[in-house]
């Protein structure tokens, strides 16, 4: 997996509902998660709004942000506009590069960079509302729905049966996520 893309995906999921945990509750995490990456954290105001904004844009269900109180929504295709402090370097033994200030614009400038290659589409947000993991879609095609199709979608589809058979087994206790490579 590419850099841009591990830290998208590290960014949405500050937020993770299975482990009930977030990065950005407390600015010391935050701060903490930012220096791990080598960037300077920012605002905590700004990283959720950011979070909440990408993760909409990756199709989070409608839901997933309520976790985090006073998180606003997107807007859909005509969403928020956000100001980025992004920096463009030209040096005549290098490629231009884009250069962010601190840990929001980077990830900003990852995801533009992301959509400019065409592989924005492929960050997927579980639909599985005890889940809402970032994943890479991988798949060819791009059709893939859950982060996993041994648990989440296991899960989903178990569930499912048991509804449409009336049934009243237990709840479904396969293990967590797996854990990326």
């Amino acid at each position: 997996m590419n850099a841009d893309v591990s830290l998208v995906l590290d960014f949405l999921n500050t937020l993770d509902a299975e482990d009930d945990t977030d990065v950005l509750r407390s600015v010391a995490d935050w701060h903490a998660w930012a220096h791990a990456r080598a960037l300077t954290p920012g605002a905590i105001d700004e990283a959720v709004r950011a979070r909440t904004v990408l993760r909409d844009a990756a199709g989070a269900p409608a839901d997933d942000t309520a976790a985090t109180p006073g998180a606003p929504k997107g807007g859909g295709d005509d969403g928020p506009r956000i100001p980025v402090d992004v920096a463009f370097r030209l040096s005549p033994s290098a490629d231009p590069q884009l250069v962010a200030d601190d840990a929001v614009s980077a990830v900003f400038t990852a995801a533009m960079r992301l959509a400019v290659l065409d592989d924005w589409r492929r960050i997927k947000i579980c639909p599985a509302d005890d889940c809402l993991w970032a994943f890479y879609d991988e798949s060819r095609n791009r059709s893939r729905t859950w982060c996993s199709m041994q648990v989440c979608g296991n899960r989903v589809k178990a569930r499912t049966f048991r509804k449409r058979a009336g049934s009243s087994g237990p709840e479904d206790s396969t293990a967590g996520r797996p854990q990326p490579d």
